[in-house]
Parts: structure tokens; sequence; C-alpha cells
């Protein structure tokens, strides 16, 4: 039986995959990783499809035990995971034997002489070669905690789970991903965005204001949103419009002026404006925000972010081959 053993979850630590696709309409949110390109290419560089289950860690404190020879790879938030006490190189797979243990930290003690970057974002993947193997419910193996929906009965991972894994049917890559393909994390994110759907609703002050400023990350910040601190945008209608659709990366304005970034847990619809949407390529930023990080917007069309998606899912395929 091939399987991991949680020994200690840390703060939180959930089964994610890429969501819960064609439900939205039921009320039924996305779900997912939070930070969908770490999630992918973890699961790639082990040989995985890219829409396995793995493991989302948030502010590290995680430790695992391998009960079988497995590859895994940790991408995302990380100083560098450790082997039995060894520190590897994130964003590549290694290989770990029966009864070895995993320790993954966001802020580790060592991280100024180990070498290891410093750790600018909060949210850690973990992908294990064959993928955590739990039922699927609507589609996805995803917790969503609000629901209680997917994961293990729908909560977050407790000390002495253990997770069976499926059986591999590829071989783990080689190396790293393509520098292109890992997203700049930093305490300081530009955030491409296309304006709309009722950025007619906001003034041209209201939009200066948006574009110009740069927000601070308030403490209230989670899965089903992220939350900003800067001058109020004006808004001569309003906040409130007839409740309409709602997207992970859309940026709501709500009646303090003040805008919220949906995430992958956000609600199905909302009665705010929605003043733009996040590009999907830099949600990632958006999940590996943490509370006094600073973000600022910036502009761009529909036909540039679809260049940037296509771009990006080029070079993903590109690690199949």
């Amino acid at each position: 039986m091939r399987s991991i053993r949680i020994v200690e979850p840390g703060p939180l630590a959930t089964i994610q995959d890429r969501g819960r696709y064609g439900y939205r309409s039921w009320g039924v949110p996305l779900s997912g990783a939070m930070d969908i390109q770490a999630h992918r290419l973890a699961n790639l560089l082990v040989g995985n499809d890219d829409s396995a289950a793995g493991i989302e860690i948030t502010l590290g404190g995680f430790l695992a035990e391998f009960r079988c020879a497995a590859f895994f790879s940790v991408t995302g938030a990380t100083g560098g995971p450790l082997l039995n006490g060894r520190r590897l190189e994130p964003w590549v797979a290694h290989p770990a034997k029966e009864g070895d243990l995993l320790s993954i930290d966001t802020h580790p003690a060592d991280s100024r002489t180990s070498g290891i970057a410093p750790v600018t974002a909060l949210r850690t993947y973990l992908a294990v070669s064959g993928g955590i193997d739990l039922p699927i419910m609507m589609g996805s193996r995803s917790t969503y905690l609000r629901g209680g929906l997917g994961g293990i009965d729908g909560r977050a991972l407790r000390a002495g789970d253990e997770l069976l894994l499926r059986t591999p049917t590829r071989k783990p890559r080689k190396g790293a991903p393509p520098p292109a393909l890992i997203p700049d994390y930093g305490h300081e994110a530009e955030l491409r965005v296309v304006p709309g759907p009722q950025d007619d609703r906001v003034s041209d002050k209201g939009r200066a204001d948006f574009f110009e400023q740069e927000y601070e990350v308030s403490a209230r910040a989670d899965r089903m949103g992220i939350s900003l601190l800067g001058t109020p945008i004006e808004l001569p209608k309003g906040a409130d419009i007839i409740s309409d659709g709602t997207c992970p990366g859309a940026v709501q304005v709500h009646g303090n002026g003040l805008p919220t970034i949906l995430g992958a847990d956000s609600q199905t619809t909302g009665g705010y404006v929605k003043i733009a949407t996040v590009i999907s390529f830099d949600t990632s930023l958006v999940a590996q925000a943490a509370p006094g990080d600073r973000v600022r917007f910036t502009e761009i069309d529909l036909w540039r972010a679809r260049e940037i998606y296509m771009q990006n899912e080029f070079r993903i395929r590109t690690l199949l081959k």
C-alpha cells in the first residue's frame, strides 16, 4: 500500500487539485489550489497529471512520513524542504524512501546561512508521485472547508491522517521548470487586470486612484478573498448592483470603497461593483500575498491577457515532452 502519514499539519493543510468545475450554477465554489501555477508544476515535476490531488500547506509547520518509496516535489512558498533534516531544493523532484520524514516550513531558521533565498510568500504545495487517492466529489478531490466538501470529510488535515497514493503513470521530470513558469513572488506584487465588468460605475478619479496607488493587504485575507487597504474608490452610484456571477480573481469594491480580490473559495454570485479581474497567471501572486504585503494594479486588454495565458500553457505543455 502506497501512502504518506501526516505527523504535523501546521496551521492549515488541505487536499487540493485544480478545482470543482461545472457546479458554480449550483452555488458550489471552484475551490482547488489558490496558487494553481505552483500546484500544477509540483504535479508535473513528479510525473503526475497537472490536476492530481496534492497538499496545500499554509504557513509551514508541516511534517509527514513516507510509508513507501516515492518521488515528491515542493513548490510555492518555501525556503526549501527538509528530508530527514537535510535541506533540499524546491521546484525539483526528489526521491524518498519508506520511513523518510519530510518537513516544510516557509520560514526556516537557517535561511540566512543555508544559501536558500528568503521566503516571500505563504502557501506551499506538496505533490507526491501518483497523486493522493481520495473519493471524487462533484468532479474534484479538493477540500472546501466552509461547505464540508471533498478532501477527508471536508476538513483540514490532522496529525495521524494517512493518505493513500495512486499508482504513478509517468517518470518524474529531471531538473527545475523554466524560470518563466515560476511566479515572481515578493512582498510587493504588480497584478495585471482586465477592467470590468462594472468599471463604468467608477468615477474618473476612482479609476485613477485604483491604478495609481499601492494597496496594503489587510488581515482579512483567506481562501475566500483578500481585502485591501488604501484610498477608497469613488463610486457615484454606490457599490451595490443586482447580484451577478463572480469568479476567482474578480476585484469587488465594497460599500467602504475598498477592493477585495476574490479567491478560490469565493462565492459564486455577488452584489458589489467589480472594477476589474486579475489575469489567471497573476492569481498566483494573489494567493501568496500575506497581510502587510503591497499590491498595485496594471491595466491590460483582453487580447494581451489571452496571449499571456497561451504562452504559459505552451510552456507547461513542453514539460510533458
